[in-house]
């Protein structure tokens, strides 16, 4: 009972240690974009501009007991903020749960944290800024300490083995993927290897083809309209290195029998 009890407590620890963190990438979701700086500045109601207080910024619990409405203004707020707070503080558990060393699972965190990052601004601008790349080969390069399994060479192979032939695509067919799609993905390599890497590229692939048909069926874009692909690039390298490995092995044991 007394273990039961630090377990559930140790997990509430975690889970709080990750929505906090993804609130603070709330604030970078939003400032990045309009050329804010995340650091410095407090943080304020977006329709009546008053300065919140600490206590209106508590992960998930300001926004319940706020009954999701502005203290001051009174006039609501958005879910969203919210929803990924949740995301982070299930992100977290989920690492700690998956990874029994914490250097992995902080560096499996990070990478959650900035495919997070980048999957809402690029659907919120339709542009991945270079900081999220850069981030995202900065963690590679950590990886290589704080991660066993996969090899220098497989890193390297992953990263050009999804980013080239994209490159090659927009070469031929102009505007087929942006740069920062082809950055992000030559990261991601370097960090996933290329077996989780070609995973994640086909699972991208697949939820991105799916919607454009959904979008082109329903009216709402026309051929040559675009949209942005990294959050489909984004939910496929989260799922390819947390389920890549048994995708891998469940293919190979289809073919061989």
């Amino acid at each position: 009972m007394v273990l039961l009890f630090y377990e559930i407590l140790l997990g509430l620890l975690i889970f709080i240690a990750g929505a906090c963190m993804f609130s603070f990438l709330n604030v970078i979701i939003y400032r990045v974009p309009r050329h804010m700086s995340f650091i410095k500045g407090f943080s304020m109601c977006p329709s009546c501009g008053h300065r919140l207080r600490a206590g209106d910024l508590v992960p998930v619990l300001s926004y319940l007991l706020l009954k999701g409405k502005c203290r001051y203004c009174k006039k609501s707020i958005g879910m969203r903020d919210t929803v990924i707070e949740l995301l982070g503080g299930g992100a977290a558990l989920l690492c700690a749960a998956n990874y029994k060393e914490w250097p992995a699972a902080l560096t499996v965190f990070l990478f959650f944290s900035v495919l997070t990052v980048t999957a809402l601004i690029d659907a919120d601008t339709m542009e991945i800024p270079d900081g999220c790349w850069i981030a995202l080969a900065a963690l590679a390069a950590v990886s290589v300490f704080t991660m066993d399994g996969v090899s220098i060479p497989s890193r390297i192979i992953g990263m050009i083995c999804v980013s080239v032939p994209m490159l090659l695509v927009t070469l031929i067919v102009r505007e087929a993927f942006g740069g920062g799609d082809i950055k992000l993905t030559a990261a991601a390599g370097l960090f996933l290897g290329w077996k989780l890497m070609l995973v994640s590229g086909a699972m991208a692939v697949f939820l991105g083809g799916g919607y454009g048909i959904f979008l082109l069926a329903s009216g709402k874009k026309k051929r040559k309209d675009h949209f942005a692909f990294g959050p489909f690039l984004c939910v496929g390298m989260a799922a390819g290195i947390l389920y890549g490995q048994p995708l891998i092995d469940w293919y190979l044991s289809f073919l061989l029998y």
